[in-house]
């Protein structure tokens, strides 16, 4: 597990997990770009973020690409999905980054609220409060009733969403 520049992290600190072996990819048929991004001295950056126990166990917190960067503060969007699932009126839910001028990135969470229940942001945002701290709590609500988009191994389409879903419509 690395930091931002590299370095190799202490137990129980989160960063970028790495593997390197016998069975880990050389690199990327035809893209020599991305296997000099994803591999370095021989060593595969997986794009999970992730921490070492004292056992030598490991924990993968969330999808590095899935990370909000808010404020130099890292929010990690599985945190925040596991807060808002708690509440008995989402019936689906994802966060992912908006863009924000100042901070460079805000906490936005698309939900679908369960059926034949009732939810404000107000109410979500006290829910979060409970369970997360302050600058965690999303910034952006986009309460539907429709399915959240999918692809066809069932992972929310969060890069479609960022791009569709309008801010200025966000409670």
């Amino acid at each position: 597990v690395i930091d931002t520049d590299g370095n190799d992290l202490p137990q129980g600190e989160v960063g970028e997990l790495c593997v390197k072996g016998a069975n880990v990819i050389k690199g990327y048929l035809n893209r020599e770009e991305a296997t000099e991004e994803s591999i370095q001295s021989g060593w595969l950056r997986t794009g999970d973020i992730a921490r070492i126990d004292d056992e030598g166990f490991v924990f993968i917190v969330d999808r590095a690409k899935d990370m909000v960067l808010r404020g130099g503060e890292n929010i990690y969007c599985a945190e925040v999905e596991s807060a808002l699932f708690k509440h008995d009126n989402v019936a689906e839910c994802t966060v992912f980054g908006v863009e924000d001028e100042r901070l460079g990135e805000e906490v936005g969470a698309a939900i679908v609220v369960a059926e034949g229940t009732e939810l404000t942001t107000d109410e979500l945002r006290e829910h979060c409060a409970k369970l997360l701290a302050n600058f965690k709590i999303p910034r952006y609500i986009w309460l539907r009733t429709e399915k959240l988009p999918r692809n066809a191994s069932g992972k929310f389409l969060k890069r479609e969403l960022r791009d569709t879903l309008d801010p200025a419509d966000a409670a």
